[in-house]
């Protein structure tokens, strides 16, 4: 029988046939179809190979349109988890720009290095708030700061980031429902508790929410599934506010990062280390047994070389946000990923699953 690389490769050349033929023979022939339909010349295979091509490299590998921006003008911006990672260049770059940036930080009042860091500014446009996006409370205790510091309340506040966030892997059956409800609390219902906190803000102003999501909202893999459940979920509730705040002028973006863990340093070896102890120590006997400790190492070793991947620089990232906020006609969703990851996303997407499941598990 051959290796599972083996039949990944194989799968891959199929594939790649098989798509060679669809261009080579069934797209001019539907393209030609059409043409007939509606009175044209027919168009030869190359001709149709060629615009097929050209209208990929426009649509993929052109630069992104400028649809214009708005000024800043004493634009005010609320970003949550900033005390590292996205959240904290962002609200360094937005203060760059001329924003007023208030920087929701979990370890502002244990004097955390990324608050001290923005509290350093010593600008007027820079303030630092002590947000646990977990507390009800906390959330709107900021919520009042940010209204009551607002140069001008009655234009509201222009945007609202969605960043904080935490990371988790594990398979199923070693993951503990508890696991399950911590991801969510702060990936997807942290994103909720915000989100409607800051809405009479945000609508008062016709302005921004941006929710920072993942790849990993719009499709799964092993070993992440309670990060994954919470990222499809913000992905569903982004989708369904959007709907509702078309009415009131407001625009609601997804912002969807590939791997950017040695930029963001969102998962760690040394927490990786913790995290393989805890599994494995908290998993049912019955468990254990069944899948063997050579089974469960074998995954720890996938997950502690991931650490390692993954892009150093956040500026796509940043573009992607900044874009968001500032565009007078922003996407929906933004992609800042590697190619590679993108090609899996549309693959996984779009393909049937029988297919997909076979290239990738």
């Amino acid at each position: 029988m051959a290796s599972v690389s083996t039949l990944r490769a194989a799968l891959l050349v199929s594939f790649s046939v098989l798509l060679t033929l669809l261009l080579g023979f069934g797209l001019p022939a539907l393209l030609n179809s059409v043409m007939r339909m509606f009175g044209l010349p027919e168009s030869s295979v190359t001709e149709c190979i060629v615009v097929l091509y050209l209208v990929f490299v426009l649509s993929v590998a052109t630069p992104r349109i400028s649809r214009g921006f708005v000024e800043v003008n004493g634009k005010a911006v609320f970003i949550t988890g900033c005390d590292g990672g996205f959240g904290h260049a962002l609200a360094k770059h937005l203060h760059s720009l001329g924003f007023t940036v208030f920087a929701g930080c979990l370890l502002k009042d244990e004097g955390g290095e990324g608050a001290k860091e923005l509290e350093e500014f010593h600008s007027d446009r820079m303030k630092v708030v002590q947000l646990d996006v977990r507390s009800e409370e906390q959330v709107n205790q900021a919520v009042e700061y940010v209204q009551e510091n607002l140069q001008n309340s009655e234009r509201g506040l222009w945007a609202v980031v969605n960043n904080a966030g935490v990371s988790t892997f594990g398979e199923v059956e070693f993951t503990s429902l508890d696991t399950y409800k911590q991801v969510s609390e702060v990936n997807l219902w942290g994103t909720i508790r915000v989100t409607k906190a800051v809405l009479p803000l945000i609508r008062r102003a016709k302005g921004r929410v941006v929710n920072m999501v993942s790849l990993y909202g719009r499709m799964g893999n092993v070993m992440r599934s309670a990060y994954c459940v919470s990222k499809y979920g913000l992905e569903a509730f982004s989708d369904c506010l959007r709907y509702e705040m078309k009415t009131w002028g407001v625009k609601v973006s997804i912002i969807e990062p590939g791997n950017f863990i040695m930029a963001t340093g969102i998962m760690t070896r040394e927490f990786v280390a913790s995290e393989t102890n805890k599994l494995w120590n908290e998993a049912p006997a019955s468990v254990k047994e069944d899948y063997g400790k050579a089974h469960f190492e074998h995954h720890m070793a996938q997950m502690r070389s991931f650490c390692n991947s993954g892009s150093k620089d956040v500026g796509p990232v940043l573009d992607d946000i900044t874009d968001a906020i500032m565009s007078k006609r922003p996407y929906t969703r933004y992609n800042s990923t590697e190619p590679h990851w993108w090609i899996r996303a549309q693959l996984m997407t779009h393909l049937p699953a029988a297919i997909s499941d076979l290239l990738y598990f």
